[in-house]
């Protein structure tokens, strides 16, 4: 077998190039790429509209309405414990820089890293480290609210065009491949929609289940705020992996800090684990999982390199684009291989599998004896 160092070089070199642009075009691109994801799901929802007899303008501008509805809607429904739990902390910071100082003060004492000091000065230089670092705190916070803002502005700009001229970009997009093969095209794009959708769809699902469930656990186990606790746990569920230990963390920390009981946070990490093993193995598998077809490796791999290039967003965006490019790689013959890479050929798509990987061998080995 002939290995073309030429075309390797080039592979090599096309996949930096697409990483540099990435990571340079990080401020355009993002907003855009959550513009479609969120255009695959609002799309039903303008067609709904437009058979109701409103025209495309309308429809796209409802459709939006309609997302910011829910959203302020969920926003209006936790914002009473989202200030209180505001009020609350200063009161937490002082908790967090009390366990800070005790256990500087018990590893010190042990291995005796620092001279010794009293607790009462190590307070006082914590409290005037925290409040000195309070300055560039704040700005970076208003820094990042105002990238968050404007990003979320040109996201919703760039979805209503993106709704409003939908059927030019599809028509523009499969002029790009020959007249017979423009109707294949159009199928391809087709399923690249039913991805985004069906995979948004089902993490609303998961998100609305888990949110309910962790409230009521929560609100059992007897935490403030449960629902807010709740479904700020499910919501960042969507990270897979590192966005349900974060989730979990927040309570069982509120819990640690704020509760004397040991058994509070405790009962809280059995809980999220308890429902963890349930969303995995049942609920993600049943509602998400068939629609994205993609295995272990390549989730946790497409998550890591979105983490790399666009970080938070990064990590949410990537896994669904994954799914994408993989319904895209089965239509061409010389991409099908980075299909079989990134599909799931476990359970249910198993058969399908098989049947994928049979027909290749077959054709390999038909190439072998020729």
């Amino acid at each position: 077998m002939n290995i073309s160092f030429q075309k390797v070089f080039f592979a090599i070199a096309t996949a930096f190039a697409l990483f540099a642009i990435l990571i340079v075009a990080k401020p355009v691109l993002v907003p855009l790429a959550f513009s479609v994801i969120i255009s695959f799901i609002l799309f039903p929802i303008a067609k709904r509209f437009e058979r109701w007899g409103a025209n495309r303008i309308m429809a796209s501008f409802l459709s939006i309405l309609a997302l910011f509805i829910l959203i302020g809607g969920g926003i209006y429904l936790f914002s009473t414990q989202i200030i209180q739990l505001s009020e609350n902390l200063t009161e937490f910071k002082d908790k967090i820089i009390g366990v800070f100082t005790d256990v500087t003060l018990f590893i010190n004492k042990n291995i005796s890293f620092a001279p010794q000091i009293e607790k009462g000065e190590l307070l006082e230089k914590l409290k005037e480290l925290v409040n000195d670092s309070i300055g560039p705190i704040v700005n970076q916070t208003f820094n990042g609210s105002v990238a968050f803002f404007s990003g979320a502005l040109i996201a919703i700009v760039f979805t209503f065009l993106i709704l409003l001229y939908r059927d030019g970009l599809v028509n523009a997009f499969t002029h790009f491949y020959p007249r017979e093969n423009r109707d294949r095209a159009l199928n391809m794009f087709k399923s690249v929609q039913q991805v985004g959708k069906k995979y948004l769809f089902g993490m609303f699902v998961i998100v609305l289940i888990l949110g309910f469930v962790n409230s009521i656990g929560l609100w059992i186990i007897g935490i403030d705020s449960p629902f807010l606790f709740g479904f700020l746990a499910a919501t960042l569920a969507i990270v897979p992996y590192a966005g349900t230990v974060t989730g979990a963390a927040i309570p069982v920390l509120y819990a640690f800090l704020t509760y004397d009981s040991v058994w509070m946070p405790l009962s809280i990490i059995i809980f999220f684990w308890v429902v963890q093993f349930i969303e995995s193995n049942y609920l993600s598998p049943k509602i998400v999982g068939g629609n994205l077809q993609l295995n272990a490796l390549a989730t946790i791999l497409s998550i890591f390199i979105g983490a790399t290039v666009w970080g938070v967003a990064g990590m949410i965006l990537f896994l669904p684009f994954t799914a994408m490019l993989r319904v895209i790689c089965e239509e061409y013959q010389e991409l099908k291989p980075i299909a079989m890479l990134i599909n799931d050929f476990n359970g249910s798509n198993k058969k399908k599998g098989d049947d994928f990987l049979s027909k290749g061998f077959k054709n390999i080995k038909g190439k072998l004896t020729k």
